[in-house]
């Protein structure tokens, strides 16, 4: 099973915490924090203009992004959790 999305979404996987600290004190589940950084496994071919025309991703396959805390849907795709959200909910590109 393989997901494309739509218009101007992207296909994200949420990277995970660290589950200890730098100190190596390790942190319970109910501490971690949700999740902005993710890695894109799939784009849709962009959002469609009022004139017709499709305007270009800003991102790609592979890009890892920075993206709001509570943004976007979480799906469950072959037992692995991902989040499908709209270009626009992205805040920034990793580079480097």
């Amino acid at each position: 099973m393989s997901v494309k999305p739509l218009e101007d979404r992207v296909l994200v996987k949420p990277v995970e915490a660290a589950t200890m600290t730098a100190s190596g004190i390790y942190l319970p589940e109910s501490s971690k924090e949700k999740p902005v950084q993710g890695k894109i496994v799939a784009t849709g071919p962009g959002k469609r203009l009022g004139n017709g025309q499709i305007a270009r991703m800003s991102v790609k396959k592979g890009d890892t992004i920075v993206y709001g805390k509570y943004a976007g849907t979480e799906v469950e795709i072959k037992g692995v959790e991902h989040l499908i959200l709209r270009e626009s909910d992205i805040l920034g590109v990793i580079e480097g």
